[in-house]
């Protein structure tokens, strides 16, 4: 084994070194509304789960050289956002997403997505997506090194799902992830489908 120091490493070194070996990551697709009601999307695989009970999951949205990112910004001042699941149907275009596009510009609109109206929060998600939730804000912590801000992570609470038929089975309440089709990410430009599936039974 080779032992790393982070503290040696620069902020791009040890981003690569965690990118590299926490794999796959799932992927959020994240919708969120500006002031000016440009509606911003933008995928995030510093993403997962954070408790069930209620339903809450976390993003943490890297700052670009400090300055907060528009997704960011725009939950901190809505308190709303749409997450959607990235599968192999939707991938390339929400890749499309990831480029830098000025505050005023929709990343919606420049790939060609269809917008759809939440239930319960303002901010609209995208058709093209078989899972969409709607969120509330639940907390926002600020982390970084001393007094500088490199990340901004957010953790919401699900107030809404949205489940196309062919995914989810309405009487056992299970997501069939065939179907499902999901994307995770590795590093670089690499992606990575749901290969061989092995079950290992929990000891009691």
């Amino acid at each position: 084994m080779i032992p790393i120091d982070p503290r040696g490493k620069s902020a791009k070194e040890n981003y690569k070194l965690l990118i590299g070996s926490i794999i796959p990551r799932p992927i959020a697709f994240v919708t969120s509304l500006a002031e000016d009601g440009i509606v911003n999307g933008a995928p995030f695989s510093f993403f997962n789960v954070v408790s069930s009970n209620p339903p809450m999951i976390s993003i943490s949205v890297q700052r670009r050289e400090g300055e907060i990112k528009d997704t960011a910004r725009n939950i901190l001042e809505k308190h709303e956002f749409v997450i959607h699941i990235v599968d192999v149907q939707n991938v390339q275009t929400v890749n499309t997403t990831a480029a830098s596009l000025a505050a005023n510009e929709s990343e919606i609109e420049m790939a060609n997505m269809t917008t759809v109206e939440s239930d319960v929060i303002t901010v609209p998600g995208v058709k093209e997506a078989k899972v969409r939730m709607e969120f509330k804000l639940e907390k926002h912590i600020e982390l970084g090194e001393g007094d500088y801000i490199d990340t901004d992570f957010i953790i919401g609470k699900i107030v809404k799902y949205h489940m196309d038929d062919s995914v989810y089975n309405a009487e056992t309440g299970r997501i069939n992830y065939d179907a499902l089709g999901a994307v995770s990410r590795l590093a670089g430009f690499d992606y990575a489908k749901i290969g061989d599936i092995f079950s290992i039974e929990r000891p009691k």
